[in-house]
């Protein structure tokens, strides 16, 4: 009998086990789209100044019942009724929230990636004070009020230093509001991703020269087609400037005069190809080099073709094949999507 109500026991602490396991994979799986926050996500406890509060609650109980005080009664039951109202807000702070990932800008190895997130509020009740940060970071940073019936967009900043896809952090949303004797908290890990570009390589050096071309990658001068734009030479007519580009630059940043360049017959194409570079060089040199090559050739308005392995674009310029050229930099040896 008692070795049959142990294996009862035994198969029931089993089944808890693996239920609760389950739950903490489930958890800390990627949440896909918008979440809302059920009781099931939400977990409270008593802070430290909450578990200071019971201790005097339990103190002034012990007084009461040793000395017959119906005042010390009523006064500890009213602490107690505060505490729990407290507890019940507390947790009201958080429950049906909706989560929703918002953008994620691109940048390059070494800066920030900005998480977008949203927080929407559809109740009719004002929420204070939720904190949201990354999962295991000791202090919260980011801080948010949300009103009823609105939104509050909240930014996380995640440091990278290596290029490709990053995944967004696993976050903790926690609130104390009101009195700060509770606190309650939930997980969440948004389904958003933010793509890494190589570093620009720092003093690389000048674009490639085509054959038969110039420094300024794109064959002989003449005064029939424009070519793009290249850094100011003595003797260039001053009717040749590109006031546009030189607007856009700083002197005091390094910028410099450009002028318009044409040609007149058959140009030689500028070519970014990361098998031309030195094989001395590691990969992910040459990928930073190549991402210095594109962003120079863009800033100079040249139309440049790009190869890089396997992939292959056709000459040309402008944001969209700035951005192809990057992306390819960034996935090389990384596959394609997330």
């Amino acid at each position: 009998m008692a070795q049959a109500q142990a294996e009862t026991a035994g198969s029931f602490l089993g089944r808890l086990r693996r239920k609760a396991g389950s739950r903490l994979v489930r958890e800390r799986q990627r949440d896909s789209g918008a979440l809302l926050l059920g009781q099931r996500r939400i977990y409270i406890l008593p802070t430290g100044p909450g578990l200071g509060f019971g201790a005097l609650i339990l103190v002034l109980l012990i007084g009461s019942i040793n000395y017959n005080l119906g005042l010390g009664y009523a006064l500890t039951f009213v602490a107690l009724s505060c505490a729990l109202v407290d507890m019940v807000l507390t947790w009201r702070n958080l429950a049906h929230l909706e989560l929703t990932p918002g953008r994620a800008p691109n940048v390059f190895s070494g800066q920030e990636a900005l998480f977008e997130l949203q927080l929407s509020n559809p109740g009719p009740r004002h929420r204070y004070a939720v904190w949201v940060d990354v999962a295991g970071v000791a202090e919260p940073r980011h801080v948010a009020d949300v009103a009823a019936g609105s939104s509050a967009s909240v930014r996380i900043a995640v440091p990278t230093d290596t290029r490709g896809w990053l995944a967004a952090p696993r976050l903790t949303l926690s609130t104390r509001f009101p009195l700060g004797l509770f606190r309650a908290w939930a997980y969440w890990h948004p389904d958003v991703n933010g793509l890494v570009y190589p570093f620009p390589e720092e003093g690389a050096p000048p674009l490639p020269q085509a054959a038969g071309g110039r420094s300024d990658g794109i064959g002989q001068a003449g005064s029939d087609d424009f070519a793009g734009v290249r850094a100011y030479q003595p003797g260039d007519s001053m009717r040749r400037l590109a006031w546009r580009q030189i607007a856009r630059l700083d002197p005091n940043d390094g910028g410099q005069l450009a002028t318009k360049h044409f040609e007149g017959g058959a140009r030689d194409e500028l070519v970014l190809d990361l098998a031309s570079l030195p094989t001395q060089l590691d990969l992910e040199a040459r990928l930073s080099r190549l991402t210095r090559w594109v962003l120079e050739a863009e800033s100079r308005a040249l139309p440049y073709a790009f190869r890089l392995g396997a992939e292959h674009y056709n000459t040309g310029n402008g944001a969209a094949h700035q951005a192809a050229c990057l992306r390819a930099l960034a996935l090389y040896g990384h596959g394609g999507a997330p």
